[in-house]
């Protein structure tokens, strides 16, 4: 947090220009090794980086927005227990013995237990490269592995399967198949619902429920658009076609909406479904291309004619 405050002030936010003005302090002042000095710095250039990249893209409000000026006014806060990248140098790994060996302010941590599923296991010992991350959630520490797998060669596509990206139906493809969200949309109404109540009782008790289920909804949307990804992957698969998603990069900032409207926004998850069908994709060694999104949920897919009236409400399609 004191490096982010200091990169901050002086407006330096690239590794080696930070390096100049933090890197001897952060040793003199904390006495951290060289290494995790350096991890010190890297850690809040990319902070700041993913920072700007969201403003760009439009995702921390309007230019001139209460909201975007405070994020542009205030320094980037580490939590105590945010993520800690590890290299090699400072993380061993024994594959054999499932344990791990760590380095930490107090000195290096021996024989550090861990396991994980028989499938990650697998592909952790076969194909971990880079860094990891040190995490700790909900009173459990994990490791968060980088493996690099072999690129797949991408088959010739003979054709592309369209797939339109929404709020009601989380995905149609041009074949015809609708991947409603009514289920999604459900649980997402009822949380925001249960929030709604718990925040304002403001009691110890309604505290500890809100703070049990907070990633419950966000694990429940992941799931379902990990499904989604898989049958669409599966379908362009079997028909031999590549995938051809829509590029919403700033949607966000592009629409104006009522208030109502606004929360279900900005709780569409489109960028996680789109990341998902992507690296599936690159597994199965199935083609990916972004198209402009303009005027795609009134295109007809089997007549290729483009009308407003085609799209009566946003559940329904019927070609004029």
């Amino acid at each position: 947090t004191w490096v982010a405050a200091l990169a901050h002030s002086q407006r330096v936010f690239r590794n080696y220009d930070l390096r100049k003005h933090a890197y001897g302090q952060i040793k003199d002042n904390y006495g951290l090794a060289a290494q995790a000095a350096q991890h010190v710095i890297k850690k809040v250039t990319d902070a700041y980086a993913t920072l700007h990249a969201n403003l760009r893209n439009g995702n921390v409000g309007r230019p001139g927005s209460a909201r975007r000026e405070r994020a542009l006014a205030t320094p980037i806060v580490f939590r105590p227990s945010a993520a800690q990248p590890f290299d090699d140098r400072c993380l061993s790994w024994q594959m054999d013995a499932r344990t791990v060996s760590i380095w930490t302010t107090r000195g290096r941590m021996k024989s550090v237990a861990f396991t994980a599923s028989a499938d990650q296991l697998t592909t952790l010992a076969a194909y971990r490269k880079g860094e990891s991350d040190l995490l700790y959630r909900d009173g459990r520490w994990f490791l968060i592995a980088t493996c690099d797998l072999l690129d797949v060669p991408v088959i010739g596509p003979d054709g592309f399967l369209g797939v339109d990206l929404g709020i009601a139906n989380l995905a149609t493809t041009s074949g015809g198949v609708r991947h409603s969200g009514k289920a999604l949309n459900a649980v997402r109404h009822r949380h925001r619902e249960l929030r709604r109540r718990l925040q304002r009782k403001n009691t110890t008790s309604a505290k500890r429920l809100l703070k049990k289920r907070r990633r419950k909804e966000a694990r429940f949307a992941a799931n379902i658009n990990h499904t989604i990804a898989k049958r669409i992957v599966t379908e362009a698969t079997r028909t031999g076609q590549g995938i051809a998603l829509e590029d919403l990069q700033g949607i966000r900032d592009r629409v104006r909406l009522r208030k109502p409207q606004r929360v279900t926004l900005h709780s569409w998850s489109f960028h996680q479904l789109g990341r998902f069908i992507a690296y599936k994709a690159a597994r199965a060694g199935v083609a990916v291309v972004y198209v402009d999104p303009a005027y795609t949920s009134r295109g007809c897919s089997a007549c290729g004619h483009v009308d407003k009236k085609n799209r009566p409400d946003q559940e329904t399609f019927l070609c004029t």
